[in-house]
């Protein structure tokens, strides 16, 4: 009997091996229609790694997406609700997307959208895209000045930022390196910044309006 029972399993076996293979994903004949239906609803998933953000606020909405695929990447804006130009925006940008925010920090009814980036590396320095709603008509960047041009704010800086929006202020803060100190052990505290968002030249900048250093 167990004979049997082993010569019964492998017939089973050459049987199924000698079926001509389905391909992936496909819809048998004798499966409910709705199944292919529902298959064929479902959207691929996004890359790996890939920032995908939708933003609203003041009834104008900004999609911020960046594949982060790479060291070197292209970073979109896509508003919405502007009276003038929705244009989308796309920039390169040093490093992956890992966070935006959109917030009103000059209080005039017309938002603003902040992306922070983070370059590749051990160093992971913090970068902005940031750009502000003009009349609430269309948009312009807004600048954030090196902080190497301040020595006092720059002073044991070795990256690791992290960015959030405040009320009326942009936050920044860092880990403070003294010398002597590794990548990973930083020793002199934090630091925490924080930006004013005026008017420019030919946009928006944002400029240090307090500094605070925490043991």
């Amino acid at each position: 009997m167990k004979s049997v029972t082993v010569l019964v399993a492998f017939l089973i076996f050459l049987v199924s091996a000698c079926a001509p293979d389905q391909p992936r994903g496909a819809v048998s004949d004798s499966a409910p229609e709705t199944s292919a239906v529902a298959a064929a609803a479902v959207e691929p998933a996004a890359p790996a790694g890939a920032f995908d953000q939708t933003l609203e606020l003041q009834g104008i909405t900004f999609r911020v997406t960046c594949p982060n695929a790479s060291s070197i990447n292209d970073a979109t804006i896509v508003p919405e609700g502007l009276e003038i130009d929705n244009s989308p925006i796309t920039r390169e940008v040093d490093g992956s997307v890992i966070g935006a925010e959109v917030a009103d920090l000059d209080a005039n009814g017309s938002p603003e959208v902040y992306v922070y980036i983070t370059s590749a590396g051990s160093g992971s320095y913090g970068s902005l895209l940031a750009y502000a709603a003009n009349n609430r008509k269309s948009l312009s960047e807004i600048y954030l000045p090196p902080l190497e041009e301040d020595p006092e704010a720059s002073s044991g800086y070795m990256g690791h930022d992290e960015f959030t929006a405040l009320e009326l202020r942009l936050g920044r803060r860092f880990p403070i390196y003294r010398e002597g100190d590794t990548n990973a052990e930083p020793t002199g505290g934090t630091r925490q910044l924080q930006y004013r968002l005026e008017p420019g030249e030919a946009g928006w900048i944002l400029r240090v309006d307090d500094r605070m250093d925490l043991d």
